[in-house]
């Protein structure tokens, strides 16, 4: 049912494209969001700024969202104060001020058609691109293709970069299996990737053979960030009984921030759980993507700890099938 005190312009646009599937008007916060049904999960977007997912959660647990959802936080850029907003988002990698910092604070499209939701940004001028959102099912999970369009008129080098800024209390996993890269046995087979702010001697960095643990700690105002060449191709947050599993598929190429393919960010606040796409050169008028399946796990309580991932969380990973 669409409110009668929406505007009418508003009320047109909601009536012809959100068709195809059952989605739902709500709030997320004080933002309005549309609530889309995949099975089991339900995912949130907003309306009004983004292109973004506010909303992360289960049909028969309803209120617990699994993304952290942060209104008043931000910076200032050249171009405003930026909000994180929360919830997950789709950026441009390798960071810089002020290309990844521009305002995404204006409404967005949203269609659904033929049960796949597209959430399409603004252009940026500045950048020279536009970035959708497309979500669909998939068997037990959802997934999310990310979208970045060259708009402007000589080619540009970029990496779609997604994260997804978690619900506090939790703890991220990356997994970093040996894989020889020669029979031997001689040459490296992992990277590790840290920030300036990082240090190794951070208590809420947890180190093993096969996996790396960065828990989220409301008390820590210090901000922590760890990359890695994830192998096998997933990372995970758990919290309060539940494992949010992002998996996607590895493409040869070069990586940003010394060969990353996942990253954890974290601070008192939040921990954003990252994702990455090879660097590529895109022509005027091309796109890059990059996909990721989501899943949610209930699996409760759970150490950080190799055992209880390789229980709890690996064995139950399906394998991913992208189109």
């Amino acid at each position: 049912m669409i409110p009668g005190s929406l505007p009418l312009t508003l009320y047109v646009w909601f009536r012809y494209t959100l068709t195809g599937m059952n989605l739902v008007e709500g709030m997320i916060e004080g933002f309005r969001t549309v609530f889309a049904y995949f099975d089991d999960i339900v995912l949130g977007i907003a309306t009004e700024i983004g292109p973004r997912v506010l909303y992360l959660g289960l049909k028969d647990k309803p209120g617990f969202n699994l993304f952290g959802v942060l209104p008043g936080i931000g910076r200032e850029t050249p171009e405003g104060f930026w909000r994180i907003y929360g919830g997950h988002r789709l950026w441009v990698s390798p960071e810089a001020l002020p290309r990844s910092y521009s305002l995404d604070d204006k409404p967005v499209k949203v269609e659904s058609i033929d049960g796949e939701v597209r959430i399409y940004g603004n252009p940026e001028p500045e950048n020279s691109i536009r970035k959708e959102i497309h979500l669909r099912k998939v068997d037990g999970g959802v997934e999310v293709i990310h979208r970045i369009e060259n708009i402007g008129r000589w080619p540009i080098k970029l990496s779609c970069w997604a994260l997804s800024i978690m619900r506090r209390g939790g703890f991220a996993v990356l997994p970093i299996e040996p894989s020889r890269v020669d029979r031997e046995g001689l040459l490296p087979d992992r990277r590790i990737s840290l920030w300036p702010y990082t240090h190794l001697t951070d208590c809420r960095l947890i180190l093993s053979d096969r996996y790396i643990f960065v828990r989220q700690d409301p008390t820590i105002d210090k901000s922590f960030k760890i990359g890695v060449k994830a192998n096998p191709t997933w990372v995970a947050y758990w919290v309060e009984g539940y494992v949010f599993v992002k998996s996607f598929r590895y493409e040869e190429g070069e990586y940003p921030d010394y060969g990353c393919n996942a990253e954890v960010y974290t601070n008192a606040y939040m921990l954003e759980l990252e994702t990455l796409s090879p660097l590529r050169d895109l022509d005027p008028s091309e796109v890059a993507e990059h996909r990721e399946v989501w899943r949610i796990l209930e699996v409760g309580y759970m150490k950080p700890e190799a055992e209880d991932v390789d229980k709890k969380i690996a064995n139950l990973i399906p394998l991913t099938k992208h189109r």
